[in-house]
């Protein structure tokens, strides 16, 4: 399957096509409802909308008195805003500019990839291959509002790759929480009882350039931004570091902010033993471990500004010939992609694979030590063997994890009431992960859609007898809907960054009519 460079000729066109496709996705998802006579209802205002495609919907068109009248993305972006205004009484004028700042980051980055060279690795390959976005917020690629000078150099989508900044920190301004020793790999000497501290070099810019903390000069190893841009993989040195970035990327401005970063101890501990007591017959995942951070304070922030989270490296966990992949980049579509070229019953082993590394031991850690994993699509690696075939997971990010409450009381823990806790685990794992997935596979193979899901199922109910038939799962199996994230709503209404709020959509694990499982 091609990937969406080649989509539509033309940055400009393509940015636009792009733009139009994740803010159709948010409406049909959050908003609308099925018009009788095709296409959708924008029930506030009246309007209906038809579309092209499904899985990525694209050429918008009003319906009217005379026919249908296609719409540009501004026709697109001021009928949603009037919808939205009708529907929720609130209005709102920042969305629009960021909805058309993403379309023009996106065009940009289009541009850059026409004369860029993708790296050799098929695994950045995938970290970098994500030009759409979250395909269900309305403004993916919204970079704060800057223009390219400022991002487009540390951009995983134009290929970027750069050295990093290193600051001297004296002792009394040093934050050290847990492991931070990986730092050292990246070279640079401590100098006149100064600590070398790796430095993002946007949030560098940022800062202001931080002039109180002496330069040290350079990393060694080169840093290869991945999908969250924020968050770099350093191949020679075989670690992730993951920094504060003050711009607001999808929902949340990008720092790491105390609370979280407090926590990433006793998270750790936690993620550590979350797959202890598997089933002998599921395979046990990895997890790239947040060791520690290290940080300067500025002023009075406690050193969130400049924080950076040392992040295991791949080769220690990556099993022998296997080759690590990102999920949301299979998803999404890059050269090399293992779902292509797979006949029909090679896409099913390979989605059947793809279950059984995933799906049980996330349940497993939910079901049996409370661990709620943030397994969305951007945090899930798959170690493939050399034919593509899924044979091994990898998960990432204890920034994420939530905790259930009644498993783990303390007032320091990232928790969630039972459930809220299980609503989060379902949209990350089927809404976000799961369906994006088996999109991807259905796309190349549309006859399959019903049993992708049967098979899904299948792995949903083993897992409910390893458990004791627990009544998560039985619901789950059961309900006609999952939640969605309302994203749309949610910076419509201008929510926190950490602020959930759902939306229903049709469950894909529910048995089909005429289905032998009903």
């Amino acid at each position: 399957m091609a990937s969406t460079d080649d989509l539509v000729p033309g940055p400009e066109h393509h940015a636009d096509a792009l733009a139009q496709t994740a803010l159709l996705n948010c409406l049909i998802r959050e908003v609308a409802r099925p018009a009788e006579a095709g296409g959708f209802l924008l029930p506030a205002t009246g309007r209906v909308v038809s579309v092209a495609g499904t899985r990525h919907p694209v050429r918008p068109a009003l319906r009217t008195p005379d026919g249908l009248r296609p719409l540009t993305l501004d026709e697109l972006i001021a009928i949603t805003a009037e919808e939205l205004r009708a529907a929720t009484g609130a209005g709102n004028r920042a969305l629009a500019a960021e909805i058309r700042h993403s379309r023009d980051v996106t065009a940009a980055l289009l541009a850059a990839r026409r004369t860029a060279t993708p790296p050799a690795d098929p695994y950045l390959r995938s970290e970098q291959a994500l030009l759409a976005g979250h395909r269900f917020h309305p403004a993916p690629k919204a970079r704060g509002g800057a223009g390219p000078e400022e991002w487009l150099a540390y951009s995983p989508e134009a290929y970027a790759s750069f050295r990093l900044p290193l600051l001297g920190v004296p002792m009394e301004d040093l934050v050290e929480v847990g492991d931070a020793g990986g730092l050292e790999r990246l070279g640079g000497t401590a100098d006149g009882g100064l600590v070398p501290l790796p430095a993002h070099p946007w949030q560098v810019r940022l800062l202001g350039g931080v002039r109180h903390l002496r330069r040290l000069g350079v990393t060694e190893a080169v840093a290869v931004p991945t999908s969250s841009v924020r968050t770099v993989y350093l191949p020679e040195a075989d670690l992730f570091c993951k920094f504060s970035l003050d711009v607001r990327i999808t929902n949340d401005v990008r720092r790491l902010w105390l609370h979280d970063l407090r926590r990433l101890p006793m998270v750790a501990a936690l993620v550590d033993r979350a797959f202890d007591g598997l089933p002998e017959h599921v395979p046990r995942p990895a997890v790239l471990r947040d060791r520690g951070y290290r940080s300067a304070r500025l002023g009075t922030d406690g050193g969130e500004g400049l924080a950076v989270i040392v992040r295991d490296g791949l080769r220690a966990h990556l099993r022998p010939g296997l080759t690590a992949l990102l999920a949301a980049g299979i998803g999404e579509g890059f050269a090399g992609n293992p779902l292509d070229g797979l006949d029909e019953d090679r896409a099913l082993l390979w989605w059947e694979r793809y279950l059984e590394h995933v799906v049980p031991p996330i349940l497993h850690a939910y079901l049996r030590h409370g661990v709620v994993l943030e397994c969305h699509l951007q945090n899930v690696l798959v170690g493939v063997d050399a034919g593509g075939m899924p044979a091994q997971a990898l998960f990432r990010d204890h920034e994420g994890v939530k905790l259930v409450a009644e498993r783990h009381p303390g007032p320091a823990a990232p928790v969630l009431s039972g459930a809220r806790a299980w609503q989060r685990l379902v949209y990350c794992l089927v809404t976000n992960n799961l369906c994006q997935i088996a999109g991807a596979v259905a796309e190349r193979h549309p006859q399959l859609t019903d049993e992708l899901w049967a098979r899904a199922r299948a792995v949903f109910s083993a897992a409910a007898k390893d458990h004791g038939d627990p009544a998560e799962l039985r619901e789950l199996l059961a309900a006609t809907h999952i939640p969605a994230k309302a994203n749309l709503l949610l910076r419509w209404l201008e929510a926190d960054g950490a602020a959930m709020r759902w939306v229903p959509v049709p469950n894909p694990l529910r048995p089909f009519e005429g289905s032998a499982l009903l």
